[in-house]
């Protein structure tokens, strides 16, 4: 019996340290309408962190997993401070890789987001929405943590997450 316990707790605890190493999620990704109607990607990441790894993948609804149908995505590593821009054009020292066409597409699903990965100090930082949603927010908003919110309440959140 002993043994067996003893078994149990190593177990549970090596599930415990396995977990602790995943990166966690976190609201540091937003989208916003500019005044003229375009769609804006805004990064916050945590104090100084540098991330990696930007992308936008759109999927049609009811495509599960299937394949990315529009978007982009970059390897770059060492990106630091907050970021602004056209959702479809990521700023160009990012190298994007494109897929699809350029614009939010009816009936699809997007999740847009950036990575920082450092041992014990990991997070994503990801949104996800619909071009519906998106196509229902007024200059000014945001869509983040699956809820409109305010600029300034998006950075609220963003500061109060890390």
């Amino acid at each position: 019996m002993r043994r067996t316990g003893a078994v149990v707790v190593g177990v549970a605890g090596a599930m415990l340290l396995l977990g602790g190493c995943a990166a966690v999620d976190l609201p540091l990704a937003g989208v916003r309408i500019g005044a003229d109607g375009t769609p804006y990607a805004v990064f916050r990441p945590c104090g100084g962190d540098a991330y990696q790894g930007p992308f936008l993948d759109g999927r049609a609804h009811g495509a599960g997993e299937g394949p990315v149908t529009t978007g982009w995505d970059s390897r770059k590593e060492g990106l630091h401070g907050d970021a602004g821009f056209p959702l479809f054009s990521p700023p160009a020292r990012w190298r994007a890789r494109y897929r699809g066409e350029r614009r939010l597409l009816p009936r699809h699903r997007y999740t847009l987001g950036f990575g920082h990965y450092v041992t014990g100090d990991s997070y994503n930082a990801v949104v996800d929405f619909t071009t519906e949603r998106i196509a229902r927010l007024r200059p000014g908003q945001v869509w983040a943590d699956g809820r409109v919110m305010s600029r300034r309440a998006f950075e609220r959140l963003a500061a109060d997450s890390c």
